[in-house]
């Protein structure tokens, strides 16, 4: 036998990139098919939507807060939620309607200066919320 011919044989490089090539196709189609056996699949494209709300405070007169949708995305009232520092508002979600589009808006009772007021969407496909916008009233 030949040593230099065992050096330069290339007969067994096509069988062992195939049987690498088969196991990476195998692992990526388990993970795949698990992400969406497990529920996984249908929270990845449920990302928090892209919308703009503005704060109008009026802590003079009855210490209320204007919340106006200024533009982005429409969104489902039911997924919506404004939340302050010191718990739910007067008036928690009182957004007419459905959905909430650009230029609707809602006012909300009981602002403490100081206090934050968050609007949460909270995903309709269980578990997650963001908060999508956010606002402290004057002191």
């Amino acid at each position: 036998m030949n040593f230099k011919e065992l050096l330069t044989e290339d007969r067994a490089v096509s069988p062992v990139i195939g049987v690498i090539l088969m196991v990476a196709i195998t692992v990526i189609l388990a993970a795949v098919i698990g992400t969406f056996v497990l529920g996984l699949g249908d929270q990845v494209s449920e990302s928090a939507p892209q919308a703009s709300f503005s704060f109008d405070f009026n802590v003079t007169d009855n210490s209320s807060v204007t919340i106006t949708h200024e533009g982005g995305e429409t969104l489902e009232n039911s997924n919506i939620g404004v939340s302050g520092d010191n718990g739910a508002p007067n008036g928690a979600n009182n957004f007419t309607g459905d959905t909430i589009t650009a230029g609707d808006s809602s006012v909300y009772g009981s602002i403490d200066a100081g206090e934050t007021i968050r609007v949460v969407w909270t995903n309709p496909a269980g578990g997650s919320t963001n908060t999508i916008a956010r606002a402290t009233a004057p002191q």
